[in-house]
């Protein structure tokens, strides 16, 4: 396709509000925008001077710009935030669909559990979203802690003839054994929603009076355990309670503050970090990294913070790139809860049209600010602070793997930088349950949407040599035929015979260009005392603590635990296996629904078909075959 002819584009291009989509010469879609007026937005694009260099490599991509009318700059933002979920444009802000978000649940039941929930909702109470995991399973531990609910399966919950380990941790009161009496763990059940409502103040006035009353009583034991209780809820207030904080609010910060200035290059004495961030490698581009922090208060109390670091390819201003990420953020899909009040650190020029998306979507008004006092300032500032924080981390460890990539270059004596590395390693137990890993680095560190596991099936018990030789078949048979990134190295956790039965490999995939070393462990398995194997039987000298060493070394302890960790999840499936698993028309819904009600195959295998047919979703023939195959017949 010719190169994008913008003057009779713009000539007939309307000024009211709506969507572009820029294109490349395959159809891809690079960017996604919203304006006010499209003809005086896209018309910027392609004026004579005043275009930063990452602009300017955007519009000399373009071959073909699709426009989108909308009634309102409101609605051609919600357009652009579902255009970019879908088309996921490479030079727009896109953050990761997460599938769903953590809750906490509340089951029905006479003795209901609290619950870490994700995925599909099937019933009881939900409380959340959580920001993340660590929040969910925190609030768990304090609730655990504090009210004593129980937190195991019903099936569990079932069959259980005496207290647990965390009855005997004082994290569960065992009602599955009648330890508590209904009423009882039901009123713990009711404030410990309260807790999760966010009535702390409340539960804490009740437990005062428990106390009191109990002390009355003369139950010392009992008064003692309320006296605890007050004690450990105090100090979770202390730790998650905001001085003088109150509502619903986001709070966001970025850095660095100014991104696009600093992309230019900074010349005072401090600006190494704002330097090095703004031209982290990605792929052999200079990439603008920023990080966004972002804090969450739910009445009053901090449920936890995440910290994000996407990539600023057009050198947007800190408050134009915050702008992008919270329309990403909030209005991008999924079921992200939207507060009563957003804080952005930076300023946002667009924040009333923010504001007004945000109060569409869930029928409210939603404030965004920037402009902030008291005490939402001091929390705009901790979310910068964070965010910096953050990112200094971040760069001095790309600053530190670049280093090591650099040290390997030099000992492979290659011109260029290798670009991409990919290690493998085997795990297996006695031959059984075998597993390949393949973990991916770049420049910048681990690639972990590019790792890959294989499950190494034909080949001999304990044959490291064959499952190796499986693994690398499997892995670039495709990738030699175009359809992936080829690797400049390759490294095999082992010795010359795996690094010997690899080079064969990739020998008849007439993929020998690619640089394959092994690291085969020291005599005493010891960190520093490996010999890095080259094909052949030659080695690669490099200084035990050198960069190069640890990179490889590092590269190695990944693709290590990765293998075990898909080893141990591969022996553990197998173990769950059960007979059930044989029969004819049992799936899993129909297994967990035998085992939580019977609690075992043995039970199962003991019942009458009668009493199997009791089970929901079992119907009397399939009881018959149920009982037969448990039967052998």
């Amino acid at each position: 396709m010719s190169a994008f002819d913008a003057e009779p584009f713009l000539a007939g291009l309307t000024t009211r509000p709506g969507v572009y989509r820029m294109v490349d010469d395959d159809g891809t879609v690079l960017y996604v925008g919203k304006a006010r007026n499209l003809k005086a937005r896209v018309t910027a694009y392609f004026r004579a001077s005043g275009l930063t260099a990452k602009t300017m490599a955007l519009v000399a991509k373009v071959r073909d710009i699709q426009v989108t009318v909308t009634s309102s700059e409101t609605e051609a933002l919600l357009l652009e935030q579902s255009l970019i979920k879908t088309e996921r444009p490479p030079y727009n802000v896109v953050l990761r669909d997460d599938k769903s978000y953590p809750y906490i649940h509340l089951t029905e039941h006479p003795y209901p559990r609290l619950a870490f929930h994700r995925g599909a909702r099937k019933g009881g109470r939900y409380f959340g979203p959580f920001p993340s995991a660590a929040a969910v399973r925190d609030s768990l531990n304090i609730l655990q802690k504090l009210f004593g609910i129980r937190p195991c399966e019903d099936g569990f919950f079932k069959n259980r003839s005496r207290p647990c380990l965390q009855h005997q941790i004082d994290r569960c009161s065992a009602p599955c054994v009648g330890l508590i009496e209904r009423e009882r763990y039901a009123d713990d059940v009711r404030l410990a929603v309260m807790f999760l409502e966010g009535k702390s103040q409340d539960v804490l006035a009740e437990f005062k009076a428990k106390m009191e009353a109990a002390a009355a009583s003369l139950e010392f034991e009992r008064a003692a355990r309320f006296r605890d209780q007050i004690d450990h809820l105090r100090r979770v207030q202390e730790n998650q309670y905001v001085h003088g904080a109150g509502g619903d609010v986001d709070i966001f910060g970025i850095a660095p503050p100014d991104t696009a200035s600093r992309a230019a290059g900074a010349s005072d004495g401090a600006a190494d970090l704002e330097s090095t961030a703004a031209t982290v490698r990605s792929g052999g581009t200079a990439v603008s990294q920023v990080c966004i922090q972002g804090l969450f208060v739910r009445d009053g109390r901090l449920l936890g913070h995440r910290t994000w670091f996407p990539k600023n390819e057009l050198a947007m201003t800190g408050g134009d790139m915050l702008f992008a990420f919270l329309s990403q953020y909030y209005l991008g899909g999924g079921e992200r809860e939207i507060p009563k009040t957003v804080i952005a650190s930076a300023p946002l020029e667009d924040a009333d049209l923010l504001s007004s998306a945000l109060s569409a979507r869930v029928g409210r008004k939603v404030e965004v600010a920037n402009r902030v006092r008291g005490q939402r300032a001091r929390w705009a500032k901790m979310a910068a602070d964070n965010a910096e924080i953050s990112l200094n981390a971040l760069v001095a460890d790309r600053k530190n793997t670049l280093s090591r990539f650099v040290e390997l270059q030099s000992a492979l004596e290659w011109e260029d930088l290798p670009k991409r590395l990919e290690c493998f390693d085997i795990s297996h137990a006695g031959g059984e349950s075998t597993v390949a890993s393949c973990v991916v680095f770049d420049s910048e560190g681990p690639v972990k949407s590019d790792y890959r596991r294989f499950n190494i099936e034909g080949v001999t018990r304990g044959d490291d040599y064959g499952a190796i030789e499986q693994t690398i078949r499997r892995r670039y048979s495709r990738l030699a035929q175009g359809e992936g990134v080829l690797p400049d190295v390759v490294v095999i956790d082992g010795g010359a015979g795996q690094v010997n039965r690899a080079a064969e490999v990739l020998k008849t995939l007439h993929l020998e260009d690619i640089a394959l070393l092994g690291i085969a462990k020291g005599p005493t398995r010891k960190p520093g005392l490996e010999t890095i194997v080259r094909v052949g039987g030659g080695e690669l000298a490099l200084p035990p603590n050198g960069p190069a060493m640890h990179l490889l070394q590092q590269v190695r302890d990944e693709a290590h635990r990765f293998a075990i960790a898909g080893h141990r999840g591969r022996r553990q499936k197998q173990k769950r296996r059960s007979a059930l698993d044989d029969i004819p028309g049992i799936g899993p819904r129909r297994k967990r629904e035998l085992l939580a009600h019977f609690g075992s195959v043995a039970s199962i295998s003991g019942a009458s078909p009668e009493e199997i047919s009791k089970v929901p979703g079992i119907s009397r023939r399939l009881a018959m075959e149920i009982h037969g195959s448990l039967h052998g017949r």
